[in-house]
């Protein structure tokens, strides 16, 4: 009978991390680098010059990553959800009929 070694995986079940990025915002943040992508080629193709392509592409993506980065420290894996869950939630209700406290 041989000895069986089976080895532990310590990290299923957990969200994906790139660099601090958690869970959706990695696709937010690929998803925002192939924008400018075609951003810059748009602005290229009308002729603007490189360096001022170069210069409005660096400024966007400082700013993108700047705000993604944000959002994912400040929201989490689902914050981000539960914030935009809340904001559907209405403060209050208003009933003008008893007709659903009466009883039969």
């Amino acid at each position: 009978m041989s000895n069986s070694v089976y080895h532990i995986n310590k990290g299923i079940n957990q969200s994906i991390e790139f660099k601090g990025l958690k869970a959706q915002y990695i696709w937010y943040l690929g998803g925002g680098v192939v924008a400018l992508m075609i951003l810059f080629a748009l602005m290229y193709i009308m002729g603007l010059p490189s360096l001022v392509c170069i210069a409005i592409i660096a400024i966007a993506g400082t700013i993108l990553i700047v705000r993604i980065y944000k959002m994912s420290n400040q929201y989490g894996e689902f914050g981000m959800m539960k914030a935009l869950a809340r904001k559907q939630i209405p403060k209050n209700i208003k009933v003008y009929s008893r007709r659903i406290f009466k009883i039969l």
